[in-house]
């Protein structure tokens, strides 16, 4: 891949598709399996769903890693509780750990003074920052690493599944109709770059009460069963909204959330 690389594949000659791109870990990372978490658009709490298979995983004794990509929209720190600036060595940088499960974390937030600070770069920098989060980290035994991506088929989603050896993507979405068009633009963007669609995650699948224990479509009614057919990829998960798992994320415990409809999408990524 040309180092300036406009991301338009029509009018290039670089024949990239006939080349290995895939870029090198870091000399002490082991990383076996990488799963993108991916969404056509904001909003739909693809943070969120990275953060809970990131659990889950972690939970049944699997080392895990979560790269947060998202490097203008970096939340992935704070739901996990991890603050402060990572370390460097001999080896690279070093990812931060989470206090309950030890999953490993690396942010642009956990490279800046000030977490509020905006970072306010073009493309081709976020690219390449993204780029070292790969090779320059000493990840050490990784298992599962889960890479929240930005949303949006632009250039990070681009530089992840051309530079990074990913075993799938799982595809996060909600129950409106606008958003099943932009399911479509991610399953298509992956089928071009023959990256492995591990199925969909609806989340905000409507909202339990606390009360009453009553599910209230909010959102509508789900339609996930038909995309995913029309497709042909299974659906992971539904996940509908609970205020205690937005109370846990706000305090930066979510590896304490309790969802038992993740665990379903969870084992299907360890059976990869």
């Amino acid at each position: 891949m040309s180092s300036n690389c406009s991301g338009n594949c029509s009018s290039c000659k670089e024949n990239c598709s006939d080349r290995d791109l895939h870029l090198p870990q870091n000399q002490y990372s082991d990383i076996k399996k990488v799963i993108g978490v991916v969404s056509g658009k904001c909003g739909v709490g693809k943070s969120l769903v990275t953060s809970l298979l990131a659990a889950s995983v972690s939970s049944k004794g699997k080392s895990t890693a979560v790269l947060d990509a998202d490097i203008t929209g970096p939340s992935i720190p704070k739901s996990f509780g991890v603050h402060g600036l990572a370390e460097s060595n001999a080896m690279g940088l070093i990812p931060k750990e989470t206090a309950t499960l030890g999953i490993k974390i690396m942010s642009i937030n956990l490279l800046l003074e000030k977490e509020e600070s905006p970072v306010v770069w073009r493309g081709p920098v976020i690219s390449g920052v993204l780029q070292q989060f790969w090779t320059d980290v000493a990840w050490g035994d990784v298992d599962y690493m889960f890479i929240d991506m930005p949303p949006g088929t632009g250039d990070v989603p681009l530089t992840v599944f051309q530079t990074m050896p990913l075993d799938g993507i799982v595809i996060v979405t909600t129950p409106q109709d606008l958003v099943h068009m932009i399911v479509k633009k991610a399953y298509n963007m992956a089928q071009q770059m023959n990256i492995p669609v591990l199925g969909i995650i609806e989340n905000m699948s409507g909202f339990v009460c606390p009360d009453c224990g009553k599910t209230y479509e909010i959102f509508g009614k789900s339609k996930v069963d038909e995309i995913a057919k029309e497709l042909n990829i299974p659906v992971l998960a539904k996940l509908p909204i609970r205020s205690n798992i937005t109370a846990l994320v706000d305090k930066g415990a979510v590896e304490l959330a309790e969802v038992p409809e993740i665990e379903e999408a969870a084992e299907a990524i360890l059976k990869l």
